[in-house]
């Protein structure tokens, strides 16, 4: 599933690309096509991320919202305009570029209210500039919950995912088995810190890159490249050299070393 900083680097090409001037949108498999005509033609006025959740704006009460889920695509590509190939959901065209949407969990156009109330069930997102930590704070000093699901909680902390997870856990020297209630107010402080650093980051280059040390690139996975613990089950630990354990976590894969993150 793309994490938080794929969607806004999304959010930030498609501003540069397409806001500010007219955008037809359209839906070339049909499932968005009702969708589509309310906002077809219309000045794309703005776009923002907020987690995994990407909203376009075309006017009041007009917001597209899109979540790409596990397997949602939405790039965006210089013009000519090609013809459409697979299960397009939604097509943008603007001046110069195109965009189009595969496979999202969520297309809709909703009302500024049903947005509110999207983002209201979310927690701060490090890479928004209204993101506040002390709301994360809250929710995790209190629970007794294991960090290992409370960093997959969008109402905890929005963007989230498996590598993030993984990474920061790591880089943060945290036993994802902790619980929320024990990680102090100065550890807590130093893991939004790098979430915000490693998220900043990826926005930038596209890829999740987290090591500080050479030799992380095992060149097997297509969402992270150069990392600690995420996809390395059995390879020692680039700081000590101990294999990299993997457990199964709420049903996802959970990887840690159980020297460095004892």
């Amino acid at each position: 599933m793309p994490e938080g900083h794929t969607v806004h680097r999304m959010a930030r090409l498609q501003r540069r690309r397409f806001a500010g001037a007219p955008v037809a949108v359209s839906s070339p498999q049909g499932r968005f096509a009702t969708d589509a005509e309310l906002v077809d033609g219309r000045v794309l006025a703005a776009v923002e991320a907020h987690g995994k959740h990407l909203f376009q704006h075309y006017g009041p009460d007009l917001v597209v919202h899109v979540h790409l889920g596990l397997w949602g695509r939405f790039p965006n590509r210089r013009l000519p305009l090609p013809e459409p190939r697979g299960q397009v959901r939604m097509r943008m065209v603007g001046e110069t570029h195109y965009a189009d949407l595969r496979g999202p969990s969520a297309c809709a156009v909703l009302t500024d209210v049903e947005v509110k109330a999207i983002r209201a069930r979310l927690g701060p997102d490090p890479l928004r500039a209204d993101a506040d930590p002390e709301e994360a704070w809250r929710r995790i000093s209190r629970s007794r919950a294991p960090l290992a699901s409370l960093l997959m909680d969008q109402s905890v902390i929005a963007g989230l995912g498996n590598v993030f997870r993984a990474e920061t856990l790591f880089r943060c020297g945290l036993d994802p088995q902790r619980a929320g209630r024990d990680l102090g107010r100065e550890r807590f402080d130093a893991l939004w810190a790098d979430l915000t650093d490693m998220l900043r980051a990826g926005e930038r280059a596209g890829r999740i890159e987290t090591t500080r040390v050479a030799g992380g690139d095992d060149g097997n996975s297509a969402c992270a490249g150069a990392v600690y613990t995420y996809r390395r089950a059995g390879r020692p630990c680039l700081v000590c050299g101990t294999p990299i354990a993997r457990t199964t976590h709420q049903g996802r894969n959970l990887f840690w070393c159980p020297r460095c993150q004892a």
